[in-house]
């Protein structure tokens, strides 16, 4: 049984042990930069606008988390969640942490009239893709993720006109 509660700052160790494992995992071992401060900030600074909810076993011991944030449908006109991480501990895969997570997630939706849960998964991670898919969840065939970062987006970002005019 998984008991999912929103995540405290007592929380962040785990949470970045975490994200650093899902690094490993999906195959970018060296690509986190975040810090306990900077994961600190986000969750649990000021205005906060990133959330967590956490997994836990039934002794209290952290098996996952889920790390996500609201996005916007202009089409609907009101926010939906945007998952940028779920994790679950390898050695506890399997009990249910997960779906438990993501239920959290779309009920926290449903009853803020949120209109849904959104996530990417790498197209090699056939796992996940069969445990969504078990969920009712489906791809968005037909669109491709696009990013801008590192250099590129330093260049590009530098180049805006109205940067150097305001």
């Amino acid at each position: 049984m998984s008991v999912i509660r929103p995540a405290t700052r007592q929380d962040v160790p785990a949470i970045l042990r975490m994200i650093h494992e899902l690094a490993h995992y999906e195959r970018e071992p060296d690509a986190v930069r975040n810090t306990p401060e900077m994961l600190q900030e986000v969750l649990f600074g000021e205005n906060p606008r990133v959330f967590a909810a956490m997994a836990e076993n039934e002794a209290g011991e952290v098996q996952g988390f889920a790390l996500w944030f609201l996005n916007y449908s202009t089409w609907e006109g009101v926010h939906g969640i945007y998952l940028e991480d779920l994790y679950v501990s390898p050695e506890a895969r399997g009990e249910g942490h997960g779906k438990a997570l993501l239920q959290h997630l779309a009920a926290t939706a449903v009853d803020n009239g949120y209109a849904r849960v959104e996530w990417s998964v790498l197209d090699w991670n056939e796992p996940s893709i069969n445990f969504y898919r078990s969920l009712g969840a489906g791809p968005m065939d037909g669109w491709s993720t696009f990013r801008l970062t590192g250099q590129a987006l330093e260049q590009f970002g530098s180049a805006n006109p109205a940067r150097a005019n305001g």
